[in-house]
């Protein structure tokens, strides 16, 4: 079973990253950029039959190793 794990830093949670890509898509020429939050992606093969069980177990290990839960939401995705 596949799964994706996208995590993205909270609102109000500074992006150094995403101002620095802001300014380099304004650099290349690309308009009406407004702003740019950057995140991760995590695309995971689990070996899994249940899909609730497989996403219990991504959100474990969100919660403990792949996102920063202060400053950071994630989100589960099965994709069966």
């Amino acid at each position: 079973m596949k799964a994706r794990v996208t995590v993205t830093l909270k609102p109000g949670v500074l992006d150094p990253q995403g101002k620095a890509i802001e300014g380099a898509l304004k650099s290349l020429g690309v308009t009406g950029v407004a702003s740019v939050r950057q995140g991760k992606v995590f695309d995971i093969e689990i070996d899994s039959v249940d899909a609730a069980r497989a996403e219990a177990a991504l959100k474990a290990a969100a919660d403990k190793l792949l996102a920063n839960v202060i400053i950071e939401n994630y989100q589960v995705e099965v994709l069966r």
